[in-house]
């Protein structure tokens, strides 16, 4: 039993020194030769943050409704710009390192992992700056919110693989960056970043269903509830099953495995056709 511990300890040794050694690189080219340099992971969802806030409470009154909105519509910027990253990072991922994979053997879903790993650090950068906006805005600070760990990792999950599906299609099908980009800018509509999912349940209970069916949108509204407020509506509290709640999650672990087994035949041939 040791020995095979010993084994596999081995096997990803080098993979878990490149891992870590491209996630440092990462984080400090990443911001290299701007002024404000690693100030820009706070100052950018901030700004977008301060924007959305006038413009939906002030002027178009949606989030007046909604307790302490402040922290809850900044929740929402926050981990929909960590989605846009992780998925925007694997994308290029394969295709930026293409002269490194050509001069080195190593193990590609390294670099794809790397990517998810940089943006899971801006995530906890930005989270420290809610937490902030939460003492600053009266939201109650309770155990519930230790839920938000697991909520983490189901996002980290599905944003990684959704990142070795695009790194390995963008190899082959370059056209798939601008097809992302669409997705993107209609995901952020879709999903309840901006507006409560009560707006829309008094529109169409079907539609809110089909809605919070996204993973991004559950895990939105799930760490909103858990952290904000119980008025947040869920996918147990849309469909009063928490059987539901397994749906999305399924579907996260599903994908994860398709695009891994799908990365994992393509990149033997990688090197040749970047």
């Amino acid at each position: 039993m040791l020995k095979n511990i010993a084994e596999l300890k081995n096997k990803y040794r080098y993979a878990h020194i490149l891992l870590k050694q491209l996630v440092i690189t990462d984080f400090k080219l990443r911001y290299k030769g701007s002024a404000l340099g690693y100030v820009w992971t706070l100052l950018r969802p901030l700004a977008l943050f301060a924007i959305l806030y006038i413009v939906f409470v002030y002027f178009l009154k949606i989030g007046a409704a909604v307790p302490h909105y402040a922290v809850y519509l900044l929740i929402g910027v926050v981990l929909w710009n960590y989605f846009v990253e992780v998925t925007m990072n694997g994308l290029s991922a394969i295709v930026g390192k293409g002269d490194l994979m050509r001069k080195l053997s190593f193990p590609r879903y390294v670099v794809v992992v790397a990517g998810s790993f940089s943006a899971l650090i801006n995530l906890s950068i930005n989270l420290l700056v809610v937490a902030l906006f939460m003492g600053i805005n009266g939201t109650p600070f309770t155990f519930e919110a230790l839920l938000i760990i697991p909520l983490i990792a189901e996002l980290f999950i599905f944003g990684l693989g959704i990142a070795f599906l695009l790194s390995a299609l963008y190899v082959r099908f370059r056209d798939i960056n601008y097809i992302w980009e669409v997705v993107l800018q209609a995901g952020f509509y879709a999903t309840p970043v901006l507006y409560p999912v009560s707006l829309v349940v008094t529109k169409s209970a079907l539609a809110a269903k089909i809605l919070l069916l996204n993973p991004v949108a559950q895990i939105i509204q799930d760490i909103r509830y858990v952290v904000v407020t119980h008025e947040t509506v869920t996918i147990s509290t849309l469909f009063h099953n928490q059987l539901f709640h397994l749906l999305p999650i399924a579907f996260v672990i599903g994908l994860l495995i398709f695009a891994g087994l799908y990365f994992k035949q393509r990149s033997p041939g990688f090197a040749e056709e970047i």
